[in-house]
């Protein structure tokens, strides 16, 4: 019996400035859009997750792809993660800095490879050698980003502090990575997440978000999930398995990703977001930062914003 198709996107969960409420708003609907033209033509959720996440990639409001933050080097440094539900199968990259969109490369991971996660260089060979054309790493670089490392560098040294990433988690701090989840006509459920990591970040530093059960998790027997916000708390609790364990144990989902944002402030201080989607085509939305990006849409509505209420 055919399922009606659900897609959940996000763009980050910071304190976002209202100048940059607008863009963010466009950009989680152009891809929900994108992802939503895979689904009603009965594409698999595996595709709708994918070309969601490529618009944010290709997207310099956001924290993924061109545009990205710069690491210490003034590098940008990539990394994705894409699961499907049905096979539990999935394709990882980690430390790209030759890939527009790392969820491409992610997806022929998982398509063609045996393996599971491959990073830096490998990674990029592996890519190139699946027909995936490489870029040299200034075009992936923007101007806001140059000057938002120089300044931030500047602020560390004059405080005689090493320059190295945030080590507490500051919400003023732009956490835009972006993610996907998305349910099926035939009733499989997947999810993706993209990110460039933090800013300032130590050269080959890894986050939650390409890390299998942290920023990112599908399986047909409990839910989809993807996360975003500051990367080290979300990991030592593999948050997004954590919250995808609360549904297969029978809670909703919108309380289950409730509960987990609350979980991650309460265990290890942490701040971020999260959107879960169960086979049967609930979905929650939750973050314990001021503002989260998202949009949500299925047969019956279709919405978005920055902030989205208990």
């Amino acid at each position: 019996m055919p399922t009606d198709p659900v897609l959940v996107v996000h763009g980050g969960a910071w304190a976002m400035p209202d100048d940059m409420v607008e863009a963010h708003i466009r950009g989680v609907n152009n891809a929900l859009a994108a992802g939503w033209r895979v689904l009603e033509r009965g594409g698999s959720a595996l595709d709708a997750v994918e070309e969601a996440v490529v618009v944010m990639e290709d997207d310099e409001t956001f924290d993924a792809g061109r545009g990205s933050f710069l690491n210490r080097d003034g590098r940008i440094q990539l990394d994705a993660l894409i699961m499907d539900g049905s096979t539990l199968r999935a394709g990882g990259v980690g430390c790209v800095e030759h890939l527009r969109n790392p969820v491409r490369a992610a997806r022929k991971i998982l398509s063609e490879s045996p393996h599971v996660y491959f990073v830096g260089e490998g990674a990029e060979k592996f890519a190139a050698q699946h027909g995936l054309p490489l870029c040299r790493n200034e075009e992936l670089v923007i101007p806001r980003e140059v000057e938002r490392l120089r300044e931030y560098q500047a602020e560390a040294n004059s405080h005689g502090n090493e320059l190295f990433a945030p080590t507490t988690d500051d919400v003023t701090i732009s956490h835009d990575t972006v993610g996907a989840v998305a349910l099926d006509r035939n009733g499989n459920i997947a999810a993706a997440t993209s990110t460039g990591g933090t800013l300032n970040k130590a050269p080959g530093r890894l986050g939650d978000s390409s890390l299998i059960g942290c920023g990112c998790y599908a399986d047909n027997e409990s839910a989809a999930a993807s996360t975003t916000g500051w990367g080290e708390p979300i990991m030592k609790l593999v948050l997004a398995k954590w919250t995808c364990d609360r549904i297969a144990a029978g809670n909703l989902p919108e309380w289950a990703a409730q509960e987990a944002m609350n979980y991650l402030k309460q265990r290890v201080n942490g701040h971020g977001g999260i959107i879960v989607l169960d086979p049967h085509g609930h979905f929650g939305i939750a973050h314990n930062t001021p503002r989260m990006a998202w949009a949500y849409r299925t047969m019956k509505k279709q919405d978005a914003g920055v902030v989205r209420e208990g």
